[in-house]
C-alpha cells in the first residue's frame, strides 16, 4: 500500500503510458464525461516527459465489438489532437481493458529495465484503473496522474445515474489505497524537472 502524500520519485527507469486518448469517446453512445481539463493536463505531462527524454509508450484501444466508436476502421479510433505518437515512439494496441493483456507491453518494459509506470488517459474507472492494478500486481511501482484522467456517467443496477465525478473520485481513492500513487499534473511535472535521463532510453518501436 502506498504511503499517503509520498514524494514523487522519477528516474531513467520510469515510463509514461498514455492510455486510450482517442476521439471515439466524444461520440454516441458514450454518456457525459467529467474533467474537461483532462486533455490540457495530459498534453502538459506529455510535453514535459518528452523534454525530460524518458521512455514513452502509447496505448490505443482497437475494439473488436460491433459498432464500437473505437474500432480500427472507425474514425473515432484515432488519437485526439496532440496525443498522436511521434516518429520513433512506441505504440501498443489492445482489445481489452488492461494494456498488459494480449500485448507485449510487459516484455517491452522488462527490456527497457523499467520499474515505474506513469499512467493517464481514458477512462479512470476502466482501462486506466485496470492497467494500474495489473501493473502493480506485476511488481511495477505505479503512478496515476489523476487530473489527466476522465470517465463517464454510469447507471447502477437500479437505473440511477452515478455522476462521472463521483466514479472518478472513488476509483482514484481505491487505486491510491492499494495499487498506485495518485498525483496531479503539476506535481508530476515539477518532479520531472529533477530527472536526468540515462542513455538510449527511447522505447523500442515495434
Amino acid at each position: 500500500m502506498n504511503a499517503p502524500r509520498s514524494a514523487i520519485e522519477l528516474h531513467a527507469r520510469s515510463v509514461l503510458i498514455p492510455i486510450d486518448v482517442q476521439c471515439g469517446f466524444d461520440l454516441p453512445p458514450w454518456p457525459p464525461r467529467n474533467n474537461p481539463a483532462m486533455e490540457a493536463n495530459g498534453l502538459r505531462v506529455l510535453d514535459a516527459w518528452r523534454r525530460a527524454g524518458l521512455p514513452l509508450i502509447h496505448v490505443r484501444h482497437d475494439s473488436v465489438m460491433d459498432g464500437s466508436t473505437l474500432a480500427p476502421r472507425h474514425p473515432g479510433n484515432a488519437h485526439r489532437p496532440g496525443f498522436v505518437p511521434l516518429d520513433g515512439e512506441a505504440l501498443v494496441t489492445k482489445s481489452v481493458n488492461a494494456a498488459f493483456i494480449g500485448t507485449d507491453l510487459d516484455l517491452r518494459l522488462r527490456r527497457l529495465g523499467v520499474d515505474t509506470v506513469v499512467l493517464f488517459g481514458i477512462s479512470t474507472d476502466m482501462c486506466v484503473s485496470t492497467t494500474a492494478r495489473v501493473a502493480a500486481n506485476l511488481g511495477y511501482r505505479t503512478i496515476v496522474v489523476g487530473d489527466a484522467c476522465a470517465c463517464f456517467d454510469l447507471e447502477d443496477a437500479d437505473g440511477t445515474v452515478i455522476p462521472a465525478n463521483e466514479i472518478h473520485r472513488a476509483h482514484l481513492a481505491t487505486l491510491r489505497t492499494e495499487f498506485a500513487q495518485v498525483v496531479d499534473s503539476d506535481a508530476l511535472i515539477a518532479a520531472l524537472s529533477h530527472v536526468t535521463a540515462g542513455p538510449s532510453r527511447r522505447a523500442p518501436h515495434q
